[in-house]
Order: C-alpha cells, then sequence, then structure tokens
C-alpha cells in the first residue's frame, strides 16, 4: 500500500477555487472522484491526519499514489463535471448505484412505420416511448388487458415480414388483439392514430376513452345491437381495470419521484415511486455498498445524479417535483441542473407533513425491506466469494489478494476459424465490460500453444502501451492545461461517447484453459515482455488440477473446494465466449465467396459478374476481355481477377514453426 505522503502536494499548490479532484493508482486507473467548493480545504483533509481516517477513507488514499485537480467555474460546473467522471471512470471508492433487479418498461415504438407494444428493459432506444417502470407480472397483465381495447400490433419484425409475404396474420390477428396492418386490415395512418391512443391512455388520460366507448355501449343498445353492445361493456371494464389498478396517493395532477432509503454501516437501499398524476405509476430499487463515508445528504446528491443523469435528452420524463429524505448541500446546484435536463422548472424537497409525508414513510419502509433482503440473499454469496478467492491465494502461496482474475481459452474447428477470449472477474464476480476476443491467425494458429502465446502477448502489450502512455503524459510540463481542456470540451459536450480502453488494469492472476504445455506458453509470454507481477495457473479438464508454470508436478485442490469451483466457473465462462465467438466467425467463413478475397471487388461488382457469367466456375473459365463485358470491370480490374484465380495473387504461405507439445516452447525452423 502507498504511503499517502509520497503523493501530497504542497498546500500551497492547491487552489482555493471549486473544483473536482480524481485519485488514481500506480496503473493509472482513477478509484475516487469528488468536487469540492474550496479544493484546498477538502485535500488537506485527506492528508493532514490519515490515521484518524475513516476505514474506507483510509483504505483509499492508501491504495492510491497520485491526486489530481480541475478547477471550474461554478459549484454546478463542478456537479456536471463530477457526473461526467463518474459515469466515465467507474471509480471503484465511489457510491455506485446499481438496480436490484432489471425492471421492465412498456414501451411503444413510434419511430416504426407500424408502431409495436413490448416489453423491453434495458438501455432506452430512440423514437420509442416508454411507460413505467412495472413489475414483471403487472405489465403482462396491464398489456394483455389493454391489446383487446386497443389492438396495436405486438408482434416481431420476423413474424411481421412473414405476414405481409404470405398475406395472412398471426394468430393475434384472429383473436382481435391486432388490428393486423401487415394485411391491410387498416392503414398505416389508423394504425398509428391507434398506437397514439394507446400511449394517450398509458400517460394517464383514461376517461376520454372510458366516456367514449360507453356512448358507443349506449347507441349499440338503441340499435339492439346486443352483441357489439357486450363487447364494448367488457373493453370498458378492462380499461376501468387497468386505471384502477393504482390508487391515487396524492393530489390529482400531481407528478413527483419519491425517493427514500434505509442504510446500515455498509449498505444502503434506496427506493422511489413514480407518481404521475396523483397514482402511482412504478416502482424502482437500488442497493449500494457504502464504499465511502458519505452522510445521508451526500448520498441523496449522487443518487439523483446518476439516477437523473441517465435520462439526459430524454426531456418531459422528469417530474415536477422530487421528494427526498434529506436535502443535498447543494440541492440550488441540482435543481437547476435537472431543470436543464428536464427543459423546465424542477423542485427538489423534502415533505413533512401531509400525504406527501406519508408516502415518503411507505416508501422508506419499503427501503428497510428491500435491504433486508438483499442482505438475506448475497450473506451466503458474500461468504462463499471471499472463502473461495482465499483458498486459490493459500493453495498457489500467492503473496497477494486476488482483486482481479482474467481467465483466457482458445477455441477451433481441427485448426480452422482460431479465436480467443478473456473473461475477467473481479472480487468474485464477472465483469462483462472488460471481456476481450482475439482472432487468432498466421503462424499463431498452427497449435493451441502457440495461439495462447499470441493472445497473451496482444493482451499485454496493449496494456504496456497505455502504462507509457499515460506515464508519458504525465511527464509533459502543460498536462494540467491539458487536462483543462479536455474538462472543458467534456463539460460543453456531455454527450460525445467515451473512447472504450482496450484493456483495464493488470490481473493478479491470469488463468488459462490446459495443463502445462498451455500455461508454459503463457508465462513466456509475460516472461517476454518484462512482466513479473501477475501469476499464471493453468486448469486441466480431465482430473481438474492446477498446473503452475515449470512445474513437474500440479496442484490439487479439495473437490468440495469453493476455490476450484471458481475456477471452474471462471474456466466455463471463458469457454462459452470463446465458443460463442468462433461460432460467429465460423457462420460467416461459411457464407464467403472465392471472389470475397479479389482485391478492389466489392460487393456491386461481384453482383454484377455472376450476374454476366452466373457462377464463379464461369468467372474463372473467363478472360480478361470477356471480363470487361461486365458492368462497372473495368481492365486493370479484370487482369487482377484473373491472375488472383491463376494463383499470381496469393500469398506464400508461412513457415510454421515446430512446437515442443510438453513445454508449449516454439522452436526455431
Amino acid at each position: 500500500m502507498a504511503d499517502p505522503a509520497s503523493y501530497r502536494p504542497q498546500t500551497g499548490e492547491i487552489p482555493t477555487n471549486p473544483g473536482v479532484y480524481r485519485f488514481r493508482d500506480p496503473h493509472g486507473r482513477v478509484i475516487y472522484v469528488g468536487k469540492a467548493k474550496n479544493l484546498r480545504a477538502r485535500l488537506n483533509t485527506y492528508f493532514a491526519n490519515p490515521a484518524g481516517l475513516m476505514p474506507k477513507t483510509y483504505a483509499m488514499v492508501h491504495t492510491a499514489s497520485s491526486v489530481e485537480w480541475t478547477v471550474v467555474g461554478s459549484e454546478l460546473e463542478s456537479l456536471q463535471l463530477e457526473y461526467t467522471w463518474i459515469k466515465e471512470f467507474t471509480p471503484r471508492f465511489n457510491v455506485m448505484f446499481r438496480d436490484d433487479k432489471s425492471y421492465p418498461y412498456l414501451a411503444v415504438t413510434m419511430g416504426e412505420k407500424y408502431p409495436r407494444v413490448q416489453v423491453l428493459r434495458g438501455d432506452r432506444r430512440k423514437g420509442t416511448r416508454y411507460f413505467g417502470p412495472y413489475t414483471a407480472g403487472a405489465i403482462r397483465d396491464t398489456m394483455d388487458t389493454l391489446l383487446r381495447v386497443f389492438p396495436v400490433r405486438s408482434c416481431s419484425a420476423g413474424v411481421l415480414k412473414r405476414a405481409e409475404a404470405s398475406g395472412r396474420p398471426c394468430l393475434l390477428g384472429y383473436i382481435d388483439k391486432c388490428s393486423a396492418p401487415c394485411v391491410g386490415r387498416i392503414s398505416a395512418a389508423d394504425h398509428r392514430a391507434l398506437a397514439e391512443d394507446f400511449c394517450t391512455f398509458m400517460g394517464g388520460e383514461a376517461k376520454p376513452f372510458v366516456n367514449r366507448l360507453e356512448r358507443e355501449m349506449a347507441a349499440a343498445v338503441a340499435e339492439l345491437d346486443y352483441e357489439r353492445a357486450a363487447r364494448l361493456r367488457d373493453d370498458i371494464v378492462a380499461l376501468k381495470k387497468v386505471f384502477e389498478r393504482n390508487a391515487v396517493v396524492l393530489a390529482e395532477g400531481t407528478d413527483a419521484d419519491v425517493f427514500a432509503l434505509h442504510e446500515d454501516e455498509l449498505e444502503a437501499a434506496v427506493q422511489v415511486f413514480h407518481v404521475r398524476g396523483g397514482r402511482i405509476r412504478g416502482q424502482r430499487g437500488w442497493v449500494v455498498e457504502k464504499v465511502e463515508d458519505s452522510t445521508t445528504p451526500e448520498l441523496v446528491e449522487h443518487l439523483l445524479q446518476q439516477v437523473y443523469g441517465e435520462e439526459a435528452g430524454l426531456q418531459g420524463r422528469l417530474p415536477r417535483e422530487v421528494l427526498v429524505p434529506a436535502e443535498p448541500s447543494n440541492a440550488p446546484e441540482l435543481a437547476q441542473w435537472l431543470s436543464g435536463l428536464r427543459g423546465a422548472r424542477v423542485d427538489i424537497r423534502v415533505p413533512q407533513r401531509g400525504d406527501k409525508a406519508a408516502l415518503l414513510s411507505t416508501v422508506r419502509e419499503n427501503a428497510e425491506h428491500a435491504l433486508k433482503l438483499h442482505k438475506s440473499r448475497r450473506a451466503g454469496d458474500l461468504t462463499m466469494r471471499s472463502q473461495a478467492l482465499q483458498e486459490i491465494q493459500e493453495a498457489l502461496e500467492l503473496p497477494v489478494a486476488l482483486m482481479r482474475i482474467e481467465c483466457f481459452d482458445i477455441s477451433h474447428v481441427q485448426g480452422t476459424n482460431v479465436v480467443g477470449s478473456m473473461v475477467v472477474v473481479e472480487d468474485g464476480l464477472p465483469k462483462k465490460s472488460d471481456y476481450r476476443k482475439f482472432s487468432v491467425t498466421g503462424a499463431a494458429a498452427t497449435d493451441d500453444t502457440a495461439a495462447m502465446h499470441d493472445v497473451l502477448t496482444r493482451r499485454f502489450r496493449h496494456y504496456l502501451q497505455e502504462k507509457d502512455e499515460q506515464a508519458a503524459a504525465a511527464a509533459k510540463p502543460a498536462h494540467q492545461a491539458a487536462l483543462d481542456a479536455a474538462t472543458a470540451a467534456a463539460v460543453a459536450d456531455s454527450t460525445t461517447p467515451t473512447p472504450r480502453s482496450k484493456f483495464a488494469y493488470p490481473p493478479n492472476l491470469v488463468v488459462v484453459d490446459g495443463g502445462k504445455p498451455q500455461v508454459n506458453a503463457a508465462a513466456r509470454a509475460l516472461e517476454e515482455l518484462g512482466i513479473e507481477d501477475v501469476y499464471v495457473v493453468g486448469l486441466a479438464k480431465r482430473l481438474e488440477e492446477v498446473w503452475l508454470p515449470d512445474s513437474d508436478f500440479p496442484v490439487i485442490l479439495p473437490r468440495a473446494s469453493a476455490g476450484l469451483y471458481l475456477l471452474q466457473r471462471i474456466r466455463d465462462e471463458a469457454h462459452r465466449f470463446a465458443i460463442t465467438f468462433h461460432r460467429q466467425k465460423r457462420g460467416k467463413a461459411m457464407t464467403a465467396s472465392a471472389l470475397d478475397s479479389v482485391p478492389g471487388l466489392g460487393e456491386s461488382k461481384r453482383k454484377a459478374l455472376l450476374a454476366e457469367f452466373g457462377s464463379v466456375k464461369g468467372i474463372k473459365a473467363a478472360t480478361q476481355d470477356e471480363l470487361t463485358g461486365a458492368k462497372g470491370i473495368g481492365p486493370s480490374l479484370a487482369a487482377a481477377i484473373v491472375r488472383h484465380f491463376a494463383g499470381g495473387g496469393v500469398e506464400e504461405a508461412a513457415t510454421v514453426p515446430a512446437v515442443n507439445m510438453t513445454t508449449g516452447e516454439i522452436l526455431d525452423a
């Protein structure tokens, strides 16, 4: 662990302006982002007496190896920049709110020719209107009920195309839960109007539709059309059922998000009720690990930053009021920021009495139950993960804790379409954002050991390159000015996508799928790159033994060992990831044509040649003059095609090196 005194800046060097600061670890990774009204006063609290810090803050300052800061013009700018950096770097010591479950939304794809009603999770899509979130059971019931009144298309694109081609609607069209625009039962304009009515109803305006159906039912009764009247009656009951499912909790017309939290020393649970038109339209929950020492107002501040930061660009979805259990210290700046996202005024309030305070109490009870449920579910899992990591460390006699493990696997079919995979586990949990895929070609694709050597070399070469780039940037005299300029650009245009880093910081342990040859090949790759602080093991499938480099005997973990089970899961995940990529690559190769490798021959010209000569065989048999008769084929391209099929354009095969299958060593030819 680093000594904070080794990188403490001089007090006179730190400005007293408002700004944002970042702590970095020895690998250059940002581990904490914070903001302050007075940078000097805030940063001095970290270094004045490190021994007196709270445990998590103490761990942070001893994990870091440097600190840097950026001065901004106002507290609002510091709020925006802090959120931008937290979203970009995902620092491990910052509070990160994550959904305790993935909540579904009822979505209407208004951007399509025939809008579709469906249940969606995850990132929002452009041109789609969302309602919710809901619980899984409630959203299915709501959708099924409303489709009988608003028969909007709900089928997939493939089903729609098949129906258009065959002229017959799908099952939903036959049971009157779809107006079947695919076969012309309704025009595209009328179907879009039906989808608009669906959205209007879901937005809370139910009474106009109920009143209209009641008038139509009365008219049907007057005309003695009792069958139609019965159908309309059932539609009215369905609409009222959906509309009355949510009880009125606040005054009609009230739009608010009501947040509450329940916390202990280690974690906090957050719940929010989305109130629209006085009714509860949805609910969400988060559970956060308190990796920094935060008060309730600070937790509320981080919560609003992260929850509504994801809503950027979706004007109209933010409510008029945000009710919270404690007012954050920078409430005016937060309200100004949220107002900018909404396009209208947003108020942040702490209800003290009345219906809103009572509803906040109900939300707080939900948060308390959510935290109890989370702890009961996580206790066993957390204990087993910690035990597994400790067992691996002790069995392999490693001097460092296994914070990050990377596992590599090679996949191919008889030496074709060779690919490699890298999966990452941090604190015993998979980190899928850091997964990587490798295509292996040339001499490296001759066998598994050569491919493993190639993949490890490429992975850690990228790491060394990024490390050198960071060191070079830090050595520049004007690096702080460049950082300020980049920060200003990020604040001015927060919609600019962040470039994805090729590789994260290095792992403590590398696991390869295989035995002694694969382990030795991986160890040799690290040795050639001069990397000495990363440990390598291999997990052989036959007896599930663990191999170390240059070892004649494997390490045998007990069959019931939690450490062995974790290694098996990591290995199986790497195998699954490699197989998936291999199948994708193999599928593309199976649809490849002999014309694909002709230089300068694009898709349209390939189609022109096939139309002219009927097949690849006919193209091969054609002369240069005959080839120029096809559309778009000139003399030079025709000559290139002739040379290609004559063998003149094929490169000589690379010399295949000899490989020692016992040690994995690549021998000189």
